[in-house]
């Protein structure tokens, strides 16, 4: 799925995935960010909880939105294609300045809502302004390309990940969650090897990438982002290589940004944080 068009007189709004994990019970710094870019304390947060199977997440939700001190914080329990046809639920998900998707399993979201109306507005909504984000689960469906599941471990190879479509909220990335701390570079590299078009983005937990309108990244959390350009790729080996074997990538790009640092997706350059003002 490709992103929708954003109308002459509209701006896209933020693009917002979480790396999984992001703090609940302290500054939840992230989820603050996130209500603060989908209207503030007038914000009405949709979350779409769909990716778990715990009955409790949505209401979980809920809580902490309401606790940050947004207008209305609803979750909307879709839990089979079915439910994804109900008008009164659309019509809720409708009113939203904000939606967000929680953590769990990323092909519950892409084989429950993948093309029935509700991801088409999402897509809608997000073009004409509205903030869409997710955890873990909720942040790898945002991209049309979706890891939906891979092996750990550094280096890629032939089969390590496999891709399956997302929501097409934008088409420049491609994005892995808890990247870290379940050690994803490698099944990342292989996603790029396969579609040398994006640019591959590597999540740790509580930390996220707020992908604004004019397609900047800023680096929101705890952690860092491994940012991976393929742009300027000379040689991989993926074609050639039999399954299970190490592949063969030469002039790639590696960066490493933590909070505050920012991405144009637009020019592939980054910024560096700017340093704390003397006391």
């Amino acid at each position: 799925m490709s992103p929708s068009k954003v109308e002459e007189d509209s701006r896209r709004g933020y693009i917002v995935p979480v790396g999984g994990a992001e703090d609940k019970v302290g500054p939840a710094e992230i989820l603050r960010r996130f209500v603060e870019v989908s209207g503030g304390k007038r914000a009405r947060i949709a979350i779409i909880p769909t990716a778990s199977r715990q009955a409790d997440t949505g209401k979980r939700y809920e809580k902490l939105f309401k606790g940050i001190g947004v207008e209305e914080a609803r979750a909307i329990p879709f839990a089979e294609r079915a439910d994804a046809s109900r008008d009164e639920w659309l019509k809720m998900l409708e009113t939203a300045t904000g939606i967000f998707l929680t953590g769990g399993n990323q092909l519950r979201i892409s084989t429950i809502l993948g093309g029935t109306p509700v991801a088409k507005a999402i897509r809608k909504m997000n073009a004409r302004g509205v903030a869409v984000g997710g955890t873990s689960a909720g942040a790898a469906v945002l991209s049309e390309h979706m890891i939906a599941s891979g092996e750990e471990g550094s280096t890629p190879k032939v089969g390590m990940a496999q891709l399956a479509p997302g929501f097409g909220l934008t088409n420049r990335v491609i994005i892995d969650q808890h990247f870290r701390q379940r050690d994803r570079l490698g099944r990342l590299l292989t996603a790029l090897a396969y579609n040398p078009f994006a640019v591959g983005v590597g999540l740790d937990e509580d930390t996220a990438a707020f992908i604004n309108p004019d397609r900047v990244i800023e680096v929101v959390g705890t952690g860092a982002i491994t940012l991976v350009d393929v742009s300027a790729l000379q040689h991989s080996s993926v074609a050639i290589t039999d399954d299970g074997k190490p592949i063969c990538l030469t002039n790639i790009r590696v960066h490493v940004l933590t909070h505050g640092a920012t991405y144009s997706l637009e020019t592939r350059e980054p910024s560096a944080p700017k340093p704390p003002p003397e006391e």
